[in-house]
């Protein structure tokens, strides 16, 4: 770690977790988080209004922790960054909002950056600088994407197809962990649901129920060859789920877990590795939320060393939402010297992922 490398704290509030990180190049030196998860549980789901005050109430101490770990003071930053979209528009609100009044208290350069850019620059943090290109696979509770990176800044040549971030799919409706949410909801199993499916899944089989495969027939490869869809999958779970008890016969959680998991896994490393494959690209990242989840690495893993393509996830603790994947993007835009954000910079809660810097 070098003292010339920049030294960047992010904040991250799209959603329910109210993340600040530091980093000093490549290099996490803080990542403090504070969720409201557990005020969401009881309603099965992220309440705007309740994340956006949380955040406020959060953003303080999470400021105050992340620069004890670091050792570092606010004074001794080269720059600010913070998610201004895509997400809940009240929450990312709060951080656009304090990061602002960063930037002008401190007299330091901010940078307002996209969420999902964040995901994929996190990877620095552990296994080094980006391969460039890659293609990422970003899944969470509210993207199922497939990106083109060529330049994690978004710098490219000025043409759609020339964007440093390009989208090659996303979700039709139901992202991977909203899926996983509301399976998790009809199994039982407590909010956030991903966590509790895969625990649940490892005493399950995962062949016993044959769940829908989204958008893998060859009709719709033909439209939505790098799409997801995982929406009708959902309604097959929950229609399983009915017909059991309708006959009074007992749900076997486990293997509907299981089978369900795996009908998930299987679409997006499917489509993933094809998207690689298609691009002659050999390094595939994933990232978001749904990247923890142990079934979605080993099968990643094991399909993608069949066709010599390698593969690249933060440890689980990175692949959730904070401060430390959007502290690293901040510090990859002042290590390519890229021009920082106006203070007029807006929230935007449907930011496109090639949107990568905003101005």
């Amino acid at each position: 770690m070098s003292r010339d490398e920049p030294l960047v704290l992010g904040i991250e509030t799209s959603c329910d977790e109210t993340g600040v990180g530091i980093v000093r190049g490549h290099t996490l030196l803080a990542d403090a988080v504070a969720s409201s998860v557990d005020e969401h549980a009881r309603f099965g789901g992220v309440v705007p209004e309740v994340a956006s005050r949380a955040h406020l109430e959060a953003m303080v101490p999470t400021i105050e922790r992340a620069c004890e770990t670091a050792g570092v003071a606010l004074t001794d930053l080269d720059a600010i960054s913070v998610t201004n979209g895509p997400g809940l528009a009240g929450a990312l609100l709060v951080g656009v909002a304090a990061a602002k009044a960063l930037a002008l208290g401190l007299g330091k350069p901010l940078y307002g950056v996209n969420h999902l850019a964040s995901h994929v620059a996190v990877d620095q943090l552990e296994h080094g600088a980006l391969p460039e290109p890659c293609v990422a696979m970003l899944v969470s509770g509210g993207h199922s994407s497939l990106l083109r990176v060529t330049d994690v800044t978004g710098v490219g040549d000025g043409t759609p197809e020339g964007a440093g971030v390009v989208s090659m799919g996303a979700t039709i409706d139901d992202a991977a962990g909203e899926a996983f949410d509301k399976v998790a909801r009809v199994l039982g199993l407590p909010f956030p649901g991903g966590p509790h499916i895969d625990k649940a899944a490892r005493e399950g089989n995962q062949v016993a129920i044959d769940f829908p495969r989204g958008l893998t027939s060859r009709r719709d490869l033909e439209r939505h060859r790098f799409d997801y869809s995982f929406s009708g999958l959902k309604t097959a779970v929950a229609r399983w789920v009915e017909a059991r008890e309708r006959s009074g016969e007992p749900v076997p959680v486990a293997d509907v877990a299981a089978s369900f998991q795996e009908a998930v896994c299987d679409v997006l490393v499917r489509k993933a590795l094809d998207a690689a494959s298609s691009e002659g690209i050999e390094d595939l990242l994933i990232g978001g939320g749904v990247a923890a989840n142990s079934r979605l690495r080993h099968l990643a893993e094991e399909r993608a060393a069949s066709l010599g393509i390698r593969v690249r996830v933060p440890r689980p603790g990175l692949c959730t939402d904070n401060g430390a994947m959007v502290a690293a993007l901040g510090a990859e835009m002042v290590a390519r010297d890229r021009v920082p954000s106006s203070l007029d910079l807006p929230a935007d809660s449907s930011l496109p992922v090639t949107d990568v810097l905003a101005g």
